[in-house]
């Protein structure tokens, strides 16, 4: 681990306190929330994207906001459903986004996670779909937007203003933005495919396979498949990979209450979406402990920058906390490289 940036759920609800926030405070908690982990040094500011939910929904106007009030935080996603967009025009918002933030983003898009509405991308107007849970269309519309964002030109123009055989591309056009788009794989297969596409990995909050192993073994597997396909196919550069944990460290009195958190001592096991998956289990206690545990985790040793879910419905002095404790605490001891020593860039050779 390099690097650690918080993600964020974005739940909220009816407005009637800490702990129920409106939808309005939910967006405004989440800038106030990154602003002051931009100040700590932290490196990244990530949110989940589901729809018909009490959740973050469309996230650019809220990552529009959080770049153009922060220096050095990088801004993205974890992740974008693509089967709910336009890839092209979804392009045109990631560029104009990338150049905001001057070269900031970390755009994690994947298939999504299950939904609470019933093939909900059709009534979006995303139609087609032979796969039940909508994989193909994600991958079909995945493709363009890489073509898009990668300046491809992708329309003809009209030859009565730019004469004939003219190709045009999707405006603007961020140069290196297709570097900065992550996908977020759920098992070893995606995680290999999104390798041999070239793009950054998002390892996620949990794996649609359950083989004996620990949650991090797991992953681990998943990053090393990853890495051997994305170098397999010559992309010529150092990849980005992501991790999520759950950590929250106990140094006084004030952080007791995340003792109740403390679930059993290994994973969890469970099926979602119709398949027995793995899920990581949560990281509470004193610092000392923390380290060691992380320390032992497989795929956070192996995985540049590690992403602590919040819970953001609590606030920005109770979320900062959990930063703060952390950065000052723990993430020294695992690697951590604050913001302010620049961008943060991936493992040349996968660390043991």
């Amino acid at each position: 681990m390099k690097a650690f940036g918080f993600l964020s759920f974005g739940h909220y609800g009816s407005g009637r306190g800490p702990g129920d926030p409106s939808a309005g405070q939910s967006l405004k908690d989440a800038i106030e929330i990154a602003r002051g982990a931009d100040e700590l040094g932290v490196n990244g500011a990530y949110f989940r994207v589901h729809h018909f939910a009490r959740q973050s929904a469309s996230p650019m106007p809220l990552l529009a906001a959080i770049a153009a009030t922060t220096e050095r935080i990088e801004v993205g996603t974890g992740v974008i459903d693509m089967r709910y967009e336009n890839p092209l025009y979804l392009a045109e918002e990631a560029a104009q986004l990338d150049l905001i933030a001057d070269n900031r983003i970390a755009l994690g898009i994947s298939r999504g996670s299950p939904e609470p509405a019933l093939r909900g991308w059709e009534a979006f107007g995303y139609t087609g779909s032979r796969d039940p849970r909508g994989a193909d269309l994600a991958r079909d519309k995945f493709a363009t937007f890489m073509r898009a964002v990668r300046g491809d030109r992708l329309v003809d123009a009209d030859p009565a203003q730019h004469g004939p055989g003219q190709r045009l591309r999707v405006e603007p056009h961020s140069p290196g933005l297709a570097d900065r788009v992550w996908w977020g794989a759920g098992t070893r297969e995606t995680a290999s495919w999104a390798g041999e596409l070239g793009v950054n990995l998002m390892s996620s909050t949990l794996l649609t396979e359950a083989t004996g192993e620990s949650f991090g073994d797991l992953q681990r597997e998943q990053i090393e498949r990853y890495r051997a396909a994305f170098a397999a196919a010559g992309h010529g550069r150092v990849p980005r990979v992501s991790v999520s944990r759950s950590v929250f460290p106990i140094v006084d009195s004030r952080d007791l209450v995340w003792g109740q958190l403390r679930g059993g001592p290994g994973d969890q096991v469970g099926v979602i979406d119709g398949f027995t998956s793995t899920f990581g289990k949560s990281y509470v206690g004193e610092p000392d402990r923390l380290v060691a545990e992380l320390q032992a985790d497989a795929a956070v040793r192996a995985a540049d920058t590690l992403m602590l879910t919040i819970p953001s419905q609590l606030g920005p002095e109770a979320n900062l906390r959990i930063l703060q404790t952390f950065a000052e605490h723990v993430a020294p001891a695992v690697g951590w490289e604050p913001n302010q020593d620049g961008p943060v860039s991936g493992y040349a050779e996968l660390p043991r």
